[in-house]
């Protein structure tokens, strides 16, 4: 994958070679030995790159080096996922070192007004996913006439995704534009023909297909519902507490504060690793994680680049990757050297399609269990906290057997009664009904699924105990 070039070869701008040389970047990738100076010197770059290959630097050094720190907006990135808008927008943050750009990822799930303040106070580069810009953009919060580069980042899964009416929305606002970047692991036809719809006589750079190695380690899942997952962190940890380093990773930088603060709080001693932390601190943690003297790092993929020490024997997924190469990057950091190793991947029902995709793709052996028992003595570090979520169907209903039927009188109206005074909810709170000669299966939402296996539990039906247990 990395050729015989260095980055300090390259004529770039100082703060991007520092900002190359913190993040530990040394050798040019082959994307970016090709891509990048065809896109330096003007020209619009069609390049094969799967993840993992160094594409975000194929396609940030030439922005980054483009823009300047105006507060005017000048480039434009699409990414499919918010997962990927995010970890494409930390990453050229520590490319750009001090160059000043203000980078803003604009995707959905968070706070438009907090999102629309940012965008008028003015931002130099912006990464999103199509929807959110779109909407934005119809907003009068987002100038398409205003940036002259574009780039296009995974087109395959744009594709696969259903984006491209919306992309092709975009790049007719954006009359400007004069320079354009598509990046892609594989082609179909679709994405070659909407190409050279929307390039200037590109170059078309196909990298060598690089096979990626399976580390040969264990590896298992847990079927866990996410307000549930650091429970079942922290029981995999204490299991794995005395057998060597460990490595969590998850997605979002947010995440990684959220994690380190929760399990600080608990007991267990581990350090953060992202792309705000100076470099410095980002040295020290390093250093002190390969001496052995920290045992435990919490990082997203971009920060745990160039991690390669030999005591690591536990890889945990908090977060299933946004794309599927990112997984075997992972759980290769540990069974070095022959060494046993093992990764565990956290899987909640949101998670469940990308994880069998990544299971297909590379035909991997993962076992679907339980969590870890804890290690005998030892209580849970982490309350499990009841969670139907998983078990609810697409209208938040979960099914709830009851040990009486029809021999003792029950009525589906009976039934509802009951459930709706036992926990004074609303009757919308209750679904269908089904009765057998001696059970009762009720629909019961998930917002009161505790509360009517309580209220069963202790009050019973006209003074009969009932069992009581989610379907």
């Amino acid at each position: 994958m990395f050729t015989k070039t260095r980055f300090s070869s390259w004529d770039l701008p100082d703060d991007l070679q520092n900002g190359l040389k913190e993040l530990g970047f040394e050798f040019v990738t082959e994307v970016q030995w090709q891509t990048v100076p065809i896109a330096r010197s003007g020209r619009d770059v069609i390049g094969q790159a799967r993840t993992g290959s160094g594409k975000t630097a194929a396609f940030g050094i030439p922005i980054l080096e483009a823009c300047q720190p105006t507060g005017n907006l000048q480039g434009l990135i699409l990414a499919p996922t918010r997962e990927l808008a995010s970890q494409d927008r930390e990453e050229l943050e520590s490319i750009q070192g001090s160059r000043g750009l203000k980078i803003l990822a604009v995707y959905g799930g968070t706070d438009i007004e907090k999102q629309a303040r940012t965008l008028q106070g003015g931002v130099d580069l912006i990464v999103g996913t199509p929807g959110r810009v779109m909407d934005m953009t119809k907003r009068g919060y987002i100038d398409l006439l205003s940036p002259n580069w574009f780039v296009l980042d995974e087109a395959d899964r744009m594709l696969d995704m259903g984006f491209f009416p919306d992309i092709n929305w975009v790049l007719e606002k954006m009359e400007s534009r004069e320079r354009t970047l598509l990046f892609s692991a594989t082609f179909p036809q679709e994405i070659l023909d909407a190409a050279y719809e929307f390039m200037q006589d590109p170059d078309f750079v196909i990298t060598n297909e690089e096979k990626l190695d399976i580390p040969p380690i264990d590896q298992f899942s847990i079927r866990i519902g996410r307000s549930n997952k650091l429970w079942a962190l922290s029981r995999v940890l204490s299991v794995h507490s005395g057998d060597g380093q460990s490595i969590v990773f998850v997605n979002t930088k947010r995440m990684v504060d959220l994690i380190i603060q929760r399990l600080g709080k608990v007991g267990f001693e581990v350090k953060a690793l992202h792309g705000d932390m100076n470099q410095n601190q980002r040295e020290r943690i390093l250093g002190d994680f390969r001496e052995g003297k920290v045992k435990t790092i919490v990082a997203t993929d971009v920060a745990a680049r160039g991690i390669d020490v030999d005591g690591v024997t536990l890889v945990v997924n908090y977060d299933v990757p946004s794309d599927i190469d990112s997984y075997v990057h992972r759980i290769g950091r540990t069974g070095r050297i022959g060494r046993k190793g093992e990764a565990w991947t956290l899987v909640s029902r949101d998670d469940l399609g990308q994880m069998n995709r990544i299971i297909a793709t590379h035909g991997l052996l993962v076992e679907d269990c339980e969590a870890p028992d804890m290690p005998e003595g030892e209580e849970d570090k982490v309350r499990f906290s009841e969670d139907h979520g998983e078990s609810s169907s697409v209208f938040g209903m979960v099914g709830v057997k009851m040990s009486i039927g029809s021999d003792e009188g029950m009525t589906k109206l009976a039934a509802s009664e009951w459930i709706v005074n036992s926990i004074r909810c609303d009757e919308l709170a209750i679904g269908n009904i089904s009765i057998s000669n001696n059970q009762t299966i009720i629909e019961v939402h998930k917002s009161k699924v505790g509360l009517a296996l309580k209220a069963v539990r202790k009050n019973g039906y006209q003074g009969k105990e009932v069992t009581v247990e989610v379907v």
